[in-house]
């Protein structure tokens, strides 16, 4: 459930996934940077997020793909069956339409792969908090 801010909003709550602690510390200081925003756990693989998804109920996860014990696309697939209105961002190095179908066909609302600049982290997140969809490469 959103936490009210100050100024009278609900502040996302978004949980960050990825296997490398300098991508994960990346994201959520890019996160935490737009001051709306509340990164509420981290989480080293697939398993550890649809644990902490259950247990935070995050607004949106940004979740990598490639991680060990279960991989970001399997852990999709279990979060949104669990809850499909879940909001996944995949944040990805691969750059290729199987993956951008594997990622669809998950569940994911978006994709964007970690060659693009930081900046677009934050509207690709905007828009599937919204019930958008983001598949920006």
């Amino acid at each position: 459930m959103p936490v009210r801010s100050d100024r009278g909003g609900s502040i996302p709550r978004i949980l960050v996934v990825d296997d490398h602690d300098l991508v994960r510390r990346g994201v959520r200081h890019i996160l935490e940077a737009q001051h709306a925003w509340e990164v509420v756990g981290e989480a080293l693989n697939g398993q550890e997020a649809v644990r902490l998804n259950r247990q935070l109920s995050p607004d949106a996860i940004v979740m990598d793909i490639a991680m060990p014990v279960m991989n970001g696309l399997d852990a999709t697939d279990e979060i949104v069956k669990s809850n499909p209105n879940s909001k996944v961002l995949i944040l990805t190095m691969y750059e290729n339409s199987i993956i951008w179908q594997a990622a669809q066909a998950s569940g994911a609302r978006g994709l964007i792969t970690k060659s693009r600049t930081a900046d677009e982290l934050v509207p690709a997140l905007q828009a599937i908090i919204a019930g958008n969809t983001y598949f920006g490469g």
